[in-house]
């Protein structure tokens, strides 16, 4: 046995996953032969279900430290970086740019395919969407409620008569609020200087230490990819995509002329390999595909950001989890364009000039403005608000969001590695070395050692260990 599993550690990583995706598939036609619903799911895709969730819960827990120390330790070494509040801006430029080029593609791909009058649906049983988003959540996402950033939420339970039954409390994070009040944290040390060094150093010690437990989660992805794509496939069907089928595939299409047409060729445009930037980000792309989390595929966007892209880890550090929170080009960009075109072809609404310029303003500027809250149905609800345009509309399209989410989620997580690239490039702070070097090493493996070279700003490589500490040698 013991044998069995050193060879098994020995096979590829990218192979590994690609065989919970087979599985996963294999698993889940059979758990949907076996028969069930959702309200009382069979044994098989009970199992798949919770396999997926604890692995994706895992990923989450980690979330939280994980961002804290990195952006800590990343904002204390920027005594060495001269160009800080440029790289921030350039980020946030980039990330405006394509969400514009994506926003583009959705509202083109609506008018072409006009979804909404090809959709065999009833618009009599919609409902309105209990989950709204607002233009003042950003304030509230972007202020701390406590030193972990954490939120309470409290549901009230209700029988048929009325009468309160129970309530509950649940306890979530907000990575916006965790980036936040890391910085802060990271400049109080920059700050204060010498008497923080003993901070810093517990903060780098702590990083180190979470690093390895991530490593830990890692591992089971095989595992996890095939407990959440074989309950994906036992959950959901033909049946529920045919309605709205032109609507699916647009929103399929678009996402993947984001990832693979414009993001390769912008990397393109900067002088870099489109082939090694979509093998580079691979591993946190088909996470994502399968987990539906940008926040639980953070770390892996972060480690090849860093090891297979170049990207040097301050800086990845602190543009990786903002992307995670407020870089969205398929949930806020190119699904919302064509459900807003489809809700309103539904309830027979036209829409002008303006009407797709608002869609490209809230695209752009509403991603930050629903940061840290769930999924993308909060970004239509403020699209189709913001149109004026009827909320039961998001009724209609929620029976198959858990199906186009996979594709959006995975659209996200390129641009989240992408954007880190291109400015670091720009910069000349870019490994390029490290990002067209052969993938044939695990870009997800931790060394006893975990060294990584970057490029510094005044044109020394500067050789960087997990610990922080650093050697200039001449470029």
């Amino acid at each position: 046995m013991r044998e069995l599993l050193r060879r098994a550690a020995r096979v590829p990583f990218g192979v590994q996953i690609l065989v919970g995706l087979v599985a996963g598939v294999a698993l889940g036609v059979l758990a949907r032969s076996m028969g069930g619903t959702a309200d009382d799911p069979n044994a098989l895709t009970t199992v798949l279900d919770t396999v997926g969730s604890t692995f994706v819960q895992l990923l989450r827990v980690v979330v939280p430290p994980l961002v804290l120390t990195a952006v800590v330790v990343s904002i204390a070494n920027l005594r060495q970086v001269t160009n800080a509040a440029r790289l921030a801006g350039q980020t946030l430029l980039w990330f405006a740019i394509t969400a514009l080029i994506s926003v583009a593609i959705g509202i083109g791909l609506g008018l072409l395919t006009n979804p909404g009058r090809s959709a065999t649906i009833d618009v009599g049983q919609a409902s309105a969407s209990g989950t709204q988003g607002g233009w003042l959540d950003f304030l509230d996402q972007l202020v701390p409620a406590n030193i972990l950033g954490l939120r309470a939420s409290t549901s009230v339970e209700q029988g048929a008569d009325g009468v309160v039954t129970g309530s509950s409390t649940n306890l979530s994070f907000s990575v916006l609020s965790l980036v936040v009040l890391a910085i802060v944290i990271g400049a109080a040390a920059l700050k204060t200087g010498e008497k923080a060094e003993p901070f810093v150093a517990f903060m780098r010690s702590a990083l180190a230490v979470t690093q390895t437990a991530l490593w830990w989660v890692i591992r089971l992805t095989p595992l996890g990819t095939a407990g959440l794509l074989g309950n994906a496939v036992a959950s959901y069907g033909w049946d529920l995509v045919a309605p709205l089928a032109v609507f699916t595939v647009d929103v399929y299409v678009g996402s993947l002329i984001v990832m693979l047409v414009v993001y390769p060729v912008l990397v393109k445009a900067h002088g870099l390999s489109a082939r090694k930037y979509l093998s580079g980000a691979w591993p946190a792309i088909t996470l994502a595909f399968v987990s539906r989390s940008s926040v639980g595929t953070l770390p892996v966007t972060q480690r090849v950001a860093e090891r297979n892209l170049g990207v040097p880890r301050e800086y990845a550090s602190f543009a990786v989890p903002l992307g995670a929170t407020t870089k969205m080009d398929s949930c806020a960009a190119i699904y919302p364009a064509l459900a807003a075109i489809t809700v309103a072809q539904l309830f027979d609404v036209q829409l002008g000039v303006w009407d797709y310029l608002l869609i490209a303003f809230v695209s752009v500027v509403g991603s930050a403005a629903t940061a840290g809250l769930t999924g993308a149905v909060v970004m239509l609800t403020l699209t189709l608000s913001t149109l004026g345009l009827p909320l039961e509309g998001v009724g209609l399209l929620l029976a198959i969001d858990p199906i186009l989410d996979m594709i959006r989620t995975a659209t996200n997580v390129a641009g989240q590695a992408i954007v880190p690239a291109i400015v670091a490039k720009r910069e000349g702070i870019l490994d390029v070395e490290a990002y067209h070097a052969p993938r044939g090493r695990d870009p997800l493996a931790l060394d006893d050692v975990d060294r990584h070279d970057v490029r510094a700003t005044d044109g020394t490589r500067e050789e960087q260990g997990s610990d922080g500490t650093r050697v200039a040698t001449p470029a």
